[in-house]
């Protein structure tokens, strides 16, 4: 895609205008760190654009503090860029189970949330942080979830982050980057830092 010209330009009946506009899923997902990363990125661009935030944390524990929350909320906060309003789904799961059937039952009426907020075109942008989790195991239907993006009214864009991406997820998104690990420290035995995983 040289100077971030599209090598391909469909016959679908729009403008240039209408189709650089057109409201987008993405999806980063892959055995790789960086998924939530490359979210909270692109959630800095929107706030940057004026635009209304919603984070939904579907997995990781409400009581776990992470530096992009803090941020986020106090840029929010500032009457400078957009909105941004956290969310996290009950007390989340992070790497160690806990009790599986509360946390799917906070994970449907996260996704139930994020279905009003989408209906209400309360936000321009959605992150689902570790959304993949809730519908690889079952938890949340993937058709419903791709016939509700679908269907999403507005110019809403959403980012959904989590390993194991359903199939029919990745086939109906705009963009999907798969994070691949290569090497990491945990390899070599040594834990998350502050600064690096939160």
């Amino acid at each position: 895609m040289p100077q971030g010209q599209p090598t391909v330009v469909p016959d679908d009946g729009l403008t240039t205008r209408q189709r650089r506009n057109r409201p987008l899923v993405l999806v980063h997902t892959g055995q790789g760190k960086g998924k939530s990363t490359a979210a909270f990125g692109l959630a800095l661009r929107a706030w940057n654009q004026n635009w209304p935030v919603g984070v939904f944390q579907f997995v990781k524990s409400a009581k776990w503090r992470v530096g992009e929350e803090r941020a986020l909320r106090v840029l929010g906060d500032s009457g400078e860029g957009g909105t941004v309003a956290w969310h996290k789904m009950g007390e989340g799961w992070s790497w160690v189970q806990r009790d599986m059937a509360s946390s799917e039952e906070a994970a449907r009426e996260g996704w139930e949330q994020v279905k009003r907020d989408l209906a209400a075109e309360t936000y321009r942008l959605y992150v689902l942080d570790e959304f993949a989790y809730p519908m690889h195991w079952g938890w949340v239907d993937p058709d419903e979830v791709v016939s509700v993006l679908r269907d999403r009214p507005g110019t809403q864009h959403v980012v959904i982050t989590g390993r194991n991406a359903p199939a029919q997820l990745l086939d109906f998104a705009d963009l999907v980057t798969d994070m691949s690990k290569i090497k990491h420290p945990m390899d070599a035995g040594q834990k998350g830092q502050r600064g690096i995983e939160w």
